[in-house]
């Protein structure tokens, strides 16, 4: 199994992260050794943030169904059971639909764990306890940008546009497809507190150490080419594009 504070400290040097990734597993079972969750959020993405600002020794947990109760499209999307028989999602799908954000018809086509898990657990990339299903990285687009080469580098990026709301889909895409960035949505938004210039770039776990070590090579490919288009610009620049 890799070293994953390792690979955590050399992700957060190369990309410049101001978040610390966070593992995300669906178990079948309650994880030995995990503690579980105590608490009440607003989301399923809640707990990437709670996972990622942790106190050092803290950032790994794991949740149930009773976790995800107030969050119905996240727990569609996790395909954790909802106690109410689907009655919140549909209202809130419902709400959404009435203020022209989302139409009904798409919602089948949104990706979807595709077995309900015991338990989900969360934890900054440095302190997961198992290996994980998928990695979270909320970064800048330029970071964004250089794990999707990556990815492609070492044949595990998604053909897959970016994706829209909701985020959480990002994750079963990811797992399904490979590497695959989502734009975020504006629920994450408030409930993650991320900026307004960060995407997500979700990375299936089985690839990361792949994706890793192919970050040297495209960083250095980049740093080279910014001194060349930098060298360049000036030289092909003229008219109104030179006044500007």
């Amino acid at each position: 199994m890799p070293n994953w504070n390792e690979l955590e400290q050399t992700l957060t040097r190369h990309l410049n992260l101001d978040r610390a990734p966070v593992a995300i597993t669906f178990c079948d079972g309650a994880p030995a050794g995990v503690r579980k969750f105590d608490g009440s959020v607003p989301s399923g993405c809640t707990f990437w943030k709670v996972a990622a600002t942790a106190p050092a020794g803290r950032g790994a947990f794991y949740t149930v169904a009773a976790d995800h109760q107030n969050c119905p499209i996240g727990a569609h999307t996790h395909n954790v059971l909802q106690v109410d028989g689907g009655r919140m999602l549909n209202e809130m799908l419902g709400m959404m639909a009435g203020l022209g954000y989302v139409k009904m018809e798409e919602v089948p086509q949104i990706p979807r764990w595709p077995r309900t898990p015991a338990a989900v657990v969360y934890a900054r990339l440095g302190e997961a306890p198992l290996a994980p299903d998928v990695v979270i990285f909320a970064c800048r687009a330029s970071a964004a940008m250089y794990l999707g080469e990556a990815a492609r580098s070492v044949g595990a990026a998604s053909a897959l546009p970016p994706l829209l709301r909701p985020t959480c889909m990002a994750i079963p895409a990811a797992a399904a497809h490979g590497a695959t960035m989502s734009l975020g949505c504006i629920g994450n938004r408030v409930y993650t507190g991320i900026p307004d210039d960060h995407v997500y770039m979700m990375v299936r776990g089985a690839d990361l150490g792949n994706v890793a070590d192919a970050l040297d090579g495209i960083m250095n490919a980049n740093a080279q080419l910014t001194t060349f288009h930098q060298t360049r610009l000036p030289t092909l620049t003229s008219g109104e594009a030179g006044r500007a």
